[in-house]
């Protein structure tokens, strides 16, 4: 099967055997502006399976959180493309209403936001916050429900779970406020966590500890991880594929480790050249660094949006957005020279 535009033959090629728990197809996320519709996702395809750790990376403003928005009906004013389809396990999600989302969200699928302060509510407890989205979708009473909520604030590593559930988020750490978040999250066993910028709010002790308890929590309860980063040795630590966004579509798609052992995209070489190394504690080797910077969500280019910032860029990569070319037979990129064969420099 040829690979499309970002359809989803490109992802078929990108992905393991069997069924694909979740399948994005043709996603195009507007947001209404005084000038019209900007478009910050473009046509994106993708597919997570069952149990994988799926990590979408990307500079800020790229879309990521835009197509996490999207899968769980949280777009607030947006719209998506009438010929977008969003499959979970076989369920058509863009026929839902707004009931239906309610059912689903939280279920099936949680989400763990950026910044875990503002996703908690000031004037309501830990124990009320764990308790009401328990009962929100279940039949406990209030009392099995506290009982579980301090079984799961236990599971994510709260030290003193009695306590924290009379404790309000303002009381309570970054890092503590993040792991009260993976527990709202995880708290109905669904199939599927997204998690957009975890740590990207707490400091580099946190990180890693948020990092590890988000995989622990994806093995432990047998459900599929979708990391949303822009860091990406965070993501070289525990991702099986990764994909790689650019101005709204995706430029690369492939497992973990042939994308980071072999980028095919400028763009993903220049995100991890990058990336600071102990060689870079010597004068002599610099920090690389991408070129220029992106185009903004309002700008439509007829070619690569990359071109303008790539060192290899020709004048036909300024002509047409390059289709999706096979790397191999799980990696896939998006750039005239992987369609020449050619290996990127």
């Amino acid at each position: 099967m040829s690979p499309g535009n970002n359809g989803l033959e490109t992802e078929s090629i990108a992905s393991g055997p069997g069924q694909p728990l979740l399948s994005v197809i043709h996603l195009t996320v507007n947001y209404p502006s005084a000038a019209g519709p900007v478009a910050a996702v473009r046509d994106l395809s993708l597919e997570i399976r069952t149990r994988e750790v799926f990590a979408l990376v990307g500079e800020s403003g790229s879309g990521k959180s835009s197509v996490a928005l999207a899968l769980l009906g949280l777009l607030d004013g947006a719209e998506k493309s009438d010929s977008c389809r969003i499959v979970f396990a076989g369920e058509e999600l863009t026929a839902l209403d707004a009931r239906g989302w309610r059912a689903f969200r939280g279920r099936r699928i949680g989400m763990v936001f950026q910044d875990p302060r503002s996703a908690l509510n000031p004037v309501i407890t830990i124990g009320d916050h764990v308790v009401d989205t328990l009962r929100a979708h279940g039949d406990h009473s209030r009392k099995s429900a506290r009982q579980t909520a301090v079984r799961m604030l236990t599971e994510v590593g709260i030290a003193d779970p009695a306590f924290c559930m009379s404790r309000y988020p303002q009381e309570l750490s970054g890092g503590m406020c993040q792991r009260v978040g993976i527990a709202l999250a995880v708290c109905h066993q669904p199939d599927l966590l997204v998690a957009d910028e975890p740590t990207s709010a707490l400091d580099p002790t946190l990180q890693a500890q948020i990092l590890d308890l988000l995989r622990q929590m994806s093995r432990r309860h047998g459900l599929a991880l979708l990391l949303i980063s822009h860091d990406l040795a965070l993501v070289a630590s525990c991702a099986d594929r990764v994909a790689v966004m650019y101005h709204g579509r995706l430029v690369e798609s492939g497992p973990a480790p042939e994308v980071f052992a072999r980028p095919a995209h400028p763009y993903t070489r220049g995100l991890l050249e990058s990336q600071p190394t102990m060689r870079h504690q010597c004068d002599s080797n610099p920090i690389s660094s991408v070129a220029g910077v992106p185009p903004t969500a309002t700008m439509e280019l007829p070619g690569c949006a990359f071109a303008p910032r790539c060192p290899a860029s020709e004048p036909r990569c300024q002509a047409r957005i390059p289709p999706p070319v096979s790397i191999s037979k799980t990696h896939w990129a998006a750039c005239v020279k992987a369609e020449d064969g050619a290996t990127v420099s």
